[in-house]
């Protein structure tokens, strides 16, 4: 993530990532912020921010957004994310603060703490970068040896496939039928498992319908030797010319 606080001149940008990415972003700028975890979580902090997900629970106050998607397999991991989030924004006091848009699901339980909590910083996505094959650019990708790379690809070939046949002709496919045959074809391309393909509102992350509408997007999970690779699109426009 990212966060830039406009004061007067200079402008001040804040950066947490170890990746070499990250830094040559930073570069530019007259100052940059990355707080030690001893500073962002000192022995003597008890304090939590949590994300709710459970309907019965807290009827009405209910996030909807961390127990689906990533979140099925990584129970409380949003968690963790809400609260060094939480912290960031608070002792950045940004004016705004930039989001992947490969992690479609963080950013969106950023937006909503954001809100939920009264953070003033405007939350903001950043477009997917991507290599030529259209594979979505993450330090996961060096996990893979030259045959899983030429596979990797087809991961962003198969969702805008999806994306296609859910929005061509008189009778597009249904959503769900859509992903299930995303997910069979992303086996079928040498992908060792799937977690998820799924088709959501991309603001709440609800399901879709039977039919797909604007605004939804098409979400997948898969393993490909050691990495596990994500990625997700807008159904419209996210179909392949």
């Amino acid at each position: 993530p990212s966060a830039s606080r406009r004061i007067g001149a200079p402008r001040i940008s804040v950066a947490m990532s170890r990746s070499r990415a990250s830094r040559r972003m930073t570069a530019s700028c007259c100052q940059s912020f990355s707080p030690k975890i001893a500073a962002s979580a000192p022995a003597w902090f008890r304090s939590l921010v949590t994300t709710w997900a459970t309907p019965s629970k807290w009827p009405g106050r209910v996030t909807g957004l961390t127990d689906l998607l990533c979140g099925a397999a990584r129970p409380g991991h949003f968690d963790g994310v809400a609260q060094v989030v939480t912290k960031l924004l608070n002792q950045a006091g940004a004016d705004a603060a930039i989001f992947g848009e490969k992690d479609w699901q963080q950013l969106a339980v950023i937006r909503r703490l954001a809100r939920d909590l009264d953070i003033a910083t405007e939350i903001l996505g950043a477009p997917i970068l991507r290599e030529a094959d259209g594979l979505a650019m993450s330090s996961r990708n060096r996990y893979l040896d030259a045959a899983e790379r030429a596979v990797a690809g087809r991961l962003n070939a198969i969702l805008r496939d999806a994306a296609a046949a859910m929005t061509a002709g008189a009778e597009p496919a249904e959503p769900a039928a859509a992903a299930r045959e995303a997910a069979a074809t992303l086996l079928a391309a040498g992908f060792a498992r799937v977690d998820y393909v799924e088709v959501r509102d991309g603001a709440s992350l609800a399901p879709a319908g039977p039919r797909a509408n604007a605004g939804d997007r098409i979400f997948a999970a898969a393993h490909l030797g050691r990495a596990r690779l994500i990625d997700n699109m807008p159904v419209f426009g996210g179909a392949a010319p």
